[in-house]
């Protein structure tokens, strides 16, 4: 039975006075630290309390110090970026984080946001924190193996669209024979390929990449978005090996001069795969050796389509010099950005 009364509360005072005095003791040497607790009399009132414990935080107060924290490390669109890593942290969308604001954030889902937020303020691109990207409707995978496909190259897929609707192709493809043969040149993630398959079902799409490791990271979009077996995948380098003739060969290709280095963003010049972005000194050396290939590989009347820059526009329009229906198209921004000529 339990003892009661003065006597017991006496003992229990003690041992509460004794089991302070050696908990603090213990910490002053590890840790140099004193500890003084709040006291009534010499009993404590509670235990010390450890420095790494963390009272939970509110959705919309850790956000607001992610973009704080962001905005002091120069990101771009600190708020978006804030934003976006939170959503990826919850699995939630935009709507959710407005519309909980005072959510509050578990230890390991802080944990979590900071190490996040740490990799974007040193500079890692989100789509590499996050492993996605969205691309015309699509989900995709991305990793440093890959370039991070741009809204700008969706552009590349609708001139494709336009060559189509222009040409009055016949609705559906002779029996036995595809509708179209498309090669995609560089895939990387597969973006314009994927993009392409969905838009032609009946066509027959190639596409090539001299990385393994890029390739890996395409055929696991195709799959994941059910396109497997609509797309041949070749290690190669552009059109080498591949089966002719093509209608179309289109391609986002390196064309980035190593001389213009200095304005491409930090990020991309650190973190996304050089081989993608940089082509050489001048920026066209794998523009210069894809449109005699791209001419061998197409139909009479096929059609290249590439993106570009507009530093190198005009010189592209040079090197496609013999071919018909030559233009450069804008981007929104109405910056040069595609290259199309159809085979003569």
């Amino acid at each position: 039975m339990r003892a009661e009364g003065p006597l017991y509360l006496a003992h229990t005072i003690d041992a509460a006075r004794e089991l302070h005095r050696s908990f603090a003791q213990k910490h002053a040497q590890d840790d140099k630290r004193e500890f003084a607790p709040r006291k009534l009399g010499d009993v404590p009132l509670c235990p010390p309390c450890p420095l790494w414990l963390k009272l939970p935080v509110q959705l919309k107060e850790s956000l607001a110090a992610a973009v704080a924290r962001l905005t002091a490390a120069q990101v771009p669109s600190p708020r978006l970026n804030a934003e976006s890593l939170l959503m990826f942290t919850l699995d939630c969308d935009r709507a959710y984080l407005f519309a909980h604001p005072e959510r509050e954030l578990t230890a390991e889902e802080q944990s979590r946001y900071d190490a996040a937020l740490a990799e974007r303020a040193r500079g890692v691109p989100t789509q590499y924190i996050t492993g996605h990207q969205e691309f015309w409707g699509m989900d995709l995978i991305v990793t440093p193996a890959v370039l991070i496909p741009r809204p700008e190259t969706e552009h590349v897929v609708e001139a494709v669209l336009d060559c189509v609707g222009r040409a009055l192709l016949p609705a559906k493809a002779p029996e036995g024979q595809p509708f179209l043969r498309i090669a995609d040149v560089g895939t990387g993630s597969g973006a314009i390929a994927l993009a392409l398959a969905r838009e032609f079902p009946q066509a027959e799409i190639h596409a090539t990449d001299i990385s393994a490791a890029a390739l890996e990271i395409a055929r696991a979009n195709a799959a994941r978005l059910q396109l497997a077996d609509r797309i041949q995948f070749h290690q190669t380098d552009l059109l080498a090996g591949l089966e002719l003739p093509f209608d179309f060969v289109v391609s986002n290709p390196p064309y980035v001069g190593e001389s213009e280095a200095d304005q491409v963003q930090l990020e991309v010049r650190k973190f996304e795969p050089h081989n993608a972005v940089f082509a050489g000194p001048t920026g066209t050396e794998t523009i210069a050796r894809l449109i005699p290939q791209a001419h061998t590989a197409l139909k009479p009347d096929g059609w290249l389509i590439m993106e570009i820059s507009g530093t190198i526009a005009e010189e592209v329009k040079k090197m496609l010099e013999g071919w018909s229906e030559v233009e450069i198209k804008p981007d929104l921004q109405s910056i040069p950005r595609v290259a199309q000529a159809r085979k003569s």
